[in-house]
């Protein structure tokens, strides 16, 4: 599948992987593709994402928002929601875990010192959508655009984070589209 792939496209997914060992994580994930979404310049998708008004300034909000989440456990604002509707303070949960085990004991950072790191179900299930969104575009490759397109048709922190910024799959389908059609794949 990778050979659809446009040069951005694999600049993403080498940038995910890239983002996953800087932050010393086992596995590549979703926000990690976000990230490395994030630092992209001069692709569709970087246009996409300014258009919408995500500028360098307002993209560290956004880092902010997925570290925040990451500090949760990976947990999104639903989650936690739904957690609280059952009595559960998250909050006060990672509170005492980082009170006791210290900041950021909840984000499972997994120190690997060499190899390859590699997807998990969510970040392959992520290619996967990405390619759907190509097809049902009707696009014989598959670009940071698509990638993009596919982390905010699916539920999670990545889409949640962007949503909180203006950036759904209907508004990157028309800015990236022209048109209306914001059919999710």
């Amino acid at each position: 599948m990778f050979e659809r792939f446009t040069d951005d496209g694999r600049a993403v997914v080498e940038g995910a992987v890239a983002q996953a060992e800087r932050l010393g994580d086992g596995r590549v994930e979703e926000p990690h593709v976000l990230l490395a979404l994030l630092e992209r310049e001069g692709s569709r998708g970087s246009f996409a994402l300014a258009s919408l008004g995500l500028s360098a300034g307002r993209r560290e909000a956004v880092v902010r928002a997925l570290a925040e989440a990451r500090r949760r456990g990976g947990l999104s604002r639903a989650d936690a929601d739904a957690l609280s509707g059952l009595g559960i303070d998250l909050s006060q949960i990672v509170h005492r875990v980082e009170q006791t085990h210290g900041q950021g004991a909840l984000a499972g950072t997994r120190r690997r010192l060499s190899g390859r790191r590699p997807f998990s179900r969510g970040a392959k299930e992520l290619v996967v959508e990405s390619l759907r969104v190509a097809v049902a575009r009707r696009d014989r490759h598959i670009g940071d655009e698509h990638l993009l397109l596919a982390l905010t048709a699916r539920p999670g922190v990545p889409a949640e984070v962007l949503a909180d910024h203006g950036v759904t799959y209907e508004s990157l389908t028309r800015v990236l589209y022209g048109d209306g059609e914001a059919k999710a794949g």
